[in-house]
């Protein structure tokens, strides 16, 4: 037999001795154990991905929160300062404004009774599907009007 350690007590009788002997089996088993988890590669490689995985989920969330808090932000402040540039036009310009329309719906259509007398059928092909497309967007296109306007707008009432 080998002599133990000068740390250890010496046990006392058998009792004793197959209680430190399991003892020290518990502790080695323990010490296998976490060694096998450190060499096991893949597991701790799913082990990292999983915690990242977690991380960018979270990251994601946190900015897609601050993205749709600044959107409406930016909502408001467009509202705001289209509701600014309609109370600062005057009625007359309103008035004026209306009747402009109106003389511009009479010309157009007038130049659309000429378009359809003179153009040639090709010609008045492709403009009707400019116009369909031109319809199938209309939202797009008086957004960008609207943002359009009230760009000008505020540049206009920065300088003044």
């Amino acid at each position: 037999m080998t002599q133990p350690p000068h740390d250890e007590p010496t046990a006392a009788g058998p009792d004793e001795l197959r209680e430190q002997v399991e003892q020290t089996r518990t502790e080695l088993g323990q010490t296998v154990e976490a060694l096998a988890a450190r060499t096991d590669v893949k597991a701790r490689a799913q082990e990292k991905a999983a915690e990242v995985k977690h991380q960018a989920a979270a990251k994601a969330g946190k900015l897609k929160e601050q993205a749709t808090h600044k959107a409406g932000e930016l909502k408001t402040k467009a509202a705001d300062l289209t509701h600014q540039a309609q109370e600062s036009v005057p009625d007359s310009a309103k008035e004026k404004a209306a009747q402009a329309a109106g003389q511009v719906r009479e010309k157009a259509a007038q130049a659309g009774q000429l378009w359809e007398e003179k153009a040639p059928e090709p010609v008045r092909q492709r403009a009707a599907q400019g116009a369909q497309l031109a319809r199938d967007n209309r939202n797009l296109l008086l957004t960008a009007a609207g943002v359009a306007v009230v760009v000008w707008l505020a540049c206009r009432g920065r300088k003044d």
